[in-house]
């Protein structure tokens, strides 16, 4: 099985000792949003985990302890840093310090383990198509040595989003096209690989790769191995990933940042935030008398455990 230790908050950034202390224990439980008395355990094990992903806008915390899972596990890092100011993204490092430490991160563990992530795209008064491709190409300069391949995709128009921000300019069609475009030609310029994310448009004509942010072909190549032949269904429309299980949780990210689709507001993340307790074995709160525990499905996709069968 493959853990993802940030799609629903910056577990690197705000919960590092904590997910330290769940991989020196071995263990971490999962409370399912859709069913909060339901708590699944999973094994944080070798043996049974495939892969680690990251997802994060500031790897800075975990830096100086990172081998502590890279030296044990496959992994690999999504590193997502976005054109935006204080104003949109108000605890998020600068552009600059944000590919400091990315570089800081690639010395590390090597360019073939991170993908830069510059997403969502979104349109204001401030944030133009012109402003986009002038700071993705200093972006891209800067990056092209020390990254796998950048990953892109266009803001949703969620419906707390409205509220968040009332200020975005809805992206046409035309708008996307002309985007896609400029960025294609930036990234070529550079010679980085540049894909979408859970698109169901095409945009092969212009460099874009059509592909899944966590397939079994990117792990593969970052780590040596090789998957058994497994399907890739995504998490929701457009997306083409192999399946993985995510140990963080909703409302707890204190980023802030105004497009999030994790949050329901950053004052809620904000008191979740204090309510953590980096010594349990959840992200959030403590196991509750009426909580049920399960033991997780963790079957591995690896060859490896074909080939002990076969011999």
């Amino acid at each position: 099985m493959i853990i993802n230790t940030g799609s629903r908050t910056d577990t690197v950034q705000y919960y590092t000792e904590w997910l330290l202390k769940r991989f020196e224990e071995g263990f971490v439980y999962s409370r399912n949003p859709m069913f909060p008395n339901i708590v699944t355990k999973y094994d944080l094990n070798p043996d049974v985990v495939d892969c680690v992903i990251f997802c994060s806008k500031n790897y800075q915390p975990i830096l100086p302890h990172i081998r502590k899972i890279t030296d044990r596990f496959n992994t690999y890092f999504f590193y997502t840093i976005t054109a935006y100011d204080k104003d949109i993204e108000p605890n998020v490092p600068s552009i600059d310090e944000s590919i400091g430490t990315l570089i800081k991160l690639a010395e590390i563990v090597e360019p073939k383990r991170i993908a830069w992530r510059y997403d969502p795209i979104l349109l204001n008064e401030k944030y133009t198509k012109d402003y986009h491709y002038k700071t993705f190409d200093y972006m891209a300069k800067r990056l092209s040595s020390y990254i796998d391949r950048c990953i892109f995709s266009f803001v949703e128009m969620y419906k707390k989003l409205k509220t968040n921000m009332p200020e975005l300019v809805l992206l046409t069609e035309d708008d996307k096209l002309e985007i896609v475009k400029n960025i294609g030609e930036i990234s070529k310029k550079y010679n980085m690989l540049i894909q979408t994310c859970a698109s169901c448009d095409e945009y092969q004509n212009y460099g874009i790769l059509k592909s899944g942010c966590i397939t079994s072909e990117i792990l593969e190549k970052a780590n040596n191995i090789k998957f058994k032949s497994v399907p890739h269904l995504g998490n929701r429309k457009g997306c083409r990933c192999i399946e993985n299980r995510n140990i963080g949780d909703y409302d707890t990210c204190p980023n802030g940042c105004k497009y999030c689709y994790a949050n329901q507001n950053p004052r809620i993340a904000e008191i979740n935030y204090k309510k953590h307790n980096p010594n349990s074995p959840l992200i959030l709160g403590s196991i509750n008398p009426t909580d049920e525990i399960q033991q997780g499905s963790q079957k591995s996709f690896l060859m490896r455990y074909e080939q002990k069968k076969l011999f």
